[in-house]
Order: structure tokens, then sequence, then C-alpha cells
């Protein structure tokens, strides 16, 4: 049976809301009622929920859905077990965990007070780290695990990494380390130090030619080459003669040489229980650090979407909800 918050009134619960598609101004904070977790599943109180570039598309309508308004955006939560449903073992009330979700559902994302989530979507915080910390994790950490499992390249590997001062781009040199690739990534030049403090190898500029930037660095080509910055086609020429790339957006250019393009869903790790604890061993150990950019009220979600949607931010920014 399902496990209930103990005198707590949750009659109803604070949700950042998106009840028509446009700019971020649309964007409300609403008051909803929560649901129990069915089998297999438990329910989170959220401290802190990330916002990510797919809740720009689901607000402007560029992520289509039959889903009624409004959509709850969010990919990735931090807080403590609220209830647990049924079949559901191992698992305490008031245990600090960390969650993916997946926002394309009726209940919505991350951005509320109380997310229901499979239990196979949820990990223990890692030691040492605070919710807005951990909240950072789950997408970032699993698209990266998903795009090296892709790819499958051998310890020794040169990795190039594409948008390597973004969440994803860190993590990926910081987890590249860890598989024991050589990693050569980009970087603009104020960013250089930092991307050198991660674990790059080589560090090259960024922008349209850093494919020319890298085989400039790397003349044989890299072995595989993960995409965190878009660039498409662009990026190709970094690679060697059948080499691999890893694309977190979709590919829409040509490929050559016999390269291979693997399309990252996070998707498809979004139930991958053992990757996400995996990944919190990692950063409890200190081989994965925070990438937080900024925390926003619920209330200030808008200003959060503005912020992403200029570029530049180095690290998630953060909703936090007070309880």
């Amino acid at each position: 049976m399902t496990v209930p918050v103990g005198g707590a009134n949750i009659s109803d619960m604070k949700a950042v809301t998106i009840p028509r598609l446009g700019g971020p101004e649309v964007l409300t904070v609403a008051e909803l009622p929560p649901r129990e977790p069915g089998p297999g599943e438990v329910r989170i109180r959220v401290r802190a929920a990330t916002v990510n570039p797919t809740d720009l598309g689901l607000r402007a309508g560029g992520r289509p859905t039959a889903l009624p308004f409004p959509y709850i955006p969010g990919m990735e939560a931090a807080g403590t077990i609220d209830a647990i449903g049924p079949g559901v073992a191992g698992r305490r009330i008031d245990e600090p965990v960390m969650a993916i979700v997946l926002p394309m559902r009726p209940e919505g994302g991350a951005q509320q007070e109380l997310v229901v989530v499979p239990n196979d979507a949820v990990a223990p915080i890692p030691d040492g780290w605070s919710y807005v910390e951990a909240a950072t994790l789950p997408m970032n950490g699993l698209t990266v695990r998903r795009a090296f499992d892709l790819m499958g390249l051998p310890p020794g590997a040169i990795l190039g990494v594409t948008g390597a001062a973004g969440a994803v781009g860190g993590y990926a040199i910081q987890m590249g380390k860890e598989e024991g690739y050589r990693l050569v990534a980009d970087a603009r030049m104020e960013d250089v130090q930092l991307i050198q403090e991660l674990g790059a190898d080589v560090v090259v500029e960024r922008g349209p030619a850093v494919g020319s930037h890298i085989r400039s660095a790397v003349s044989e080509g890299v072995d595989g080459l993960l995409d965190a910055a878009v660039q498409g086609s662009e990026v190709l020429s970094a690679l060697r003669d059948g080499g691999q790339v890893a694309a977190v957006r979709l590919w829409n250019g040509r490929t050559e040489r016999g390269i291979t393009i693997h399309q990252v869903a996070v998707t498809q790790y979004a139930a991958n229980r053992r990757a996400l604890e995996d990944l919190g061993r990692l950063a409890a150990a200190g081989r994965i650090t925070p990438r937080v950019a900024a925390t926003f009220a619920p209330e200030d979600a808008a200003e959060a979407h503005r912020r992403l949607e200029a570029g530049g931010v180095r690290g998630r920014l953060v909703i936090v909800f007070s309880h």
C-alpha cells in the first residue's frame, strides 16, 4: 500500500506551469493537486529542479504534444521521498534522492513540489552534495553515459567534446577521464582555465571552425566526438575515418568517410537506475563536480528561461522550492 506523508497537508502543491505556448512571460506558478504513487513508483518532495533546453522547446512549441495544458516542465529533480507506491522495496520516507523526470506525460515534469516517478528513475543524493547540486546531475550525467555507451570507445581513445563549458560538455570531460580517454575540448578564451581544470588534455578555440581546430591539434583525427554544442556536420573534419559522433540533438547534416552518427536520447536511460547510482558514486568520490550556474524561485522561472535563451550559461540554472 502507499505510504502516506506523516501529518503533511498535501491538498495542493506549487508547480511551474506552461498554460499556453509563447515566450518566457507565459510561465505561471499554479496550485495543483498531487497524485499518489502507483505500483513501482515513488513520490518526491522536490527541493530543487533544473531548467534545461527541453523546457524552452516545450514552452515555445518546439516539442509538439497532444497533452492538455498546463504543461509542467523540468527533467531532473532532487528532494526527499514523500510517499512509496506498492511493490517498491528499499526506499524510506525522507530519504534524500535525485531523479530524472520525463515531462511529456499527463502529470508533467520536475518543476513541482511533489512529483511521482518510477522507482528506477531514482538514486540517492551523492554524499556531500546539496539538493541544488544533485538536481544538476541526472539528465546531463545520463546523457553522457548514454553517449559513451553508444560509441563504445576503448580506454586510450581520443574523444573530442564541443560545448565543453556547458553542463553536458563538462561532465563529458570528467567522465571521459574516468573512462581513460584522451580529451580534446573547445573553449572560449575566458573558459580555457575551467576546461583545463575539468581535465581536458588539449583545448582548442570554439566556434564554427571547431572541427578543423581539433584536427589541427590531433592530426590523425579523434576516435569519437560528443557534439554538445550541436554543430552538426561542422565537426566531421575532426574525426578519423570510421570515427563516431554522439549527437545530443537531432542530426540533420550529412556524414562522410564511414563516420557513424549516434543519436543520443536520454529518455532511453530514464529507467536506468544502475547508471544513475553509478553517477552518484562518482560524484560522492569527487570525480564529478557540481555545475550550478544560478538559482531561482519558482516565481522567477521566466527569468531563468530568458537567461538560458541568451546563451553562455556555464552549468545549470535551478528552480528552488522552499518547504
